[in-house]
């Protein structure tokens, strides 16, 4: 589906980043890996060098708009295009409000909404020229439905969902795509960790009972970034189990 197309994936080195890549390659796309530390992309480049794609690693910090600029141009000038961005680096500093400090705010903020805008911003000369795009940002349920200790969090992913669908709405013209996914509870190293007390409580609340795999986000982003989805944008998909209908 995605043969001849130049796929960005930020966050990629890890978790529901490296399944999107993945997925993508799996699927015919070359692809450009970023994350913040460009050696924690070995894994994630020489899977997709087996699926006999083509992989190019960049380091990135998604928060300094002056790199990401540089990064996306570079990225531009080595591939030529670049016809798919997947916005996912992220990161969770969780806290109850009364003792969150300014500095974990700051932080969630800046990374999960101010990198999807940065990022965003340096792709769209590109895809205007192209006049053609997918821009897939990973938000989060948690961005809908709230929860307590992770207002940052909350604020941050619920920012995105918003700037998705203004975005759509100023780059449909040029037929680009904005949309998201908002994941619900992904089994991770994370939740690995977790007593079976507490993974009993959040399963409870998840009408499929059982957590979603990053393949189970992979597949539907993939879906939004393909030509399947051309008369889709600025929408939202709950990837939850139903945890959120």
């Amino acid at each position: 589906m995605f043969e001849g197309k130049i796929a960005v994936v930020t966050g990629a080195a890890r978790g529901i980043g490296q399944a999107i890549a993945f997925n993508l390659a799996s699927q015919g796309a070359d692809v450009v890996l970023c994350d913040i530390k460009a050696e924690w992309l070995a894994e994630t480049a020489e899977g997709i060098k087996k699926l006999g794609r083509k992989v190019f690693c960049f380091e990135l910090d998604v928060t300094n708009t002056e790199t990401v600029q540089s990064v996306f141009a570079a990225i531009a000038a080595e591939t030529g295009r670049i016809d798919i961005l997947i916005n996912n680096a992220g990161i969770t500093r969780d806290g109850l409000l009364i003792r969150m400090s300014e500095e974990d705010w700051d932080a969630v903020l800046t990374v999960n909404l101010k990198g999807t805008f940065a990022c965003t911003k340096a792709v769209s000369r590109t895809m205007m020229k192209q006049r053609s795009g997918a821009i897939v940002n990973i938000a989060s349920v948690i961005g809908i439905m709230g929860n307590a200790g992770q207002a940052n969090y909350a604020a941050s992913k619920g920012g995105v969902i918003a700037f998705t669908k203004s975005i759509a709405k100023e780059l449909a013209s040029r037929n680009i795509r904005v949309n998201a996914v908002a994941p619900g509870f992904i089994a991770s190293k994370m939740t690995d960790a977790l007593s079976e007390e507490v993974k009993q409580k959040m399963l409870d609340v998840i009408p499929l009972a059982r957590f979603g795999q990053p393949e189970d986000v992979a597949n539907v982003v993939s879906f939004l970034a393909g030509d399947q989805s051309a008369y889709i944008t600025g929408i939202v998909i709950n990837i939850s189990g139903g945890m959120v209908m």
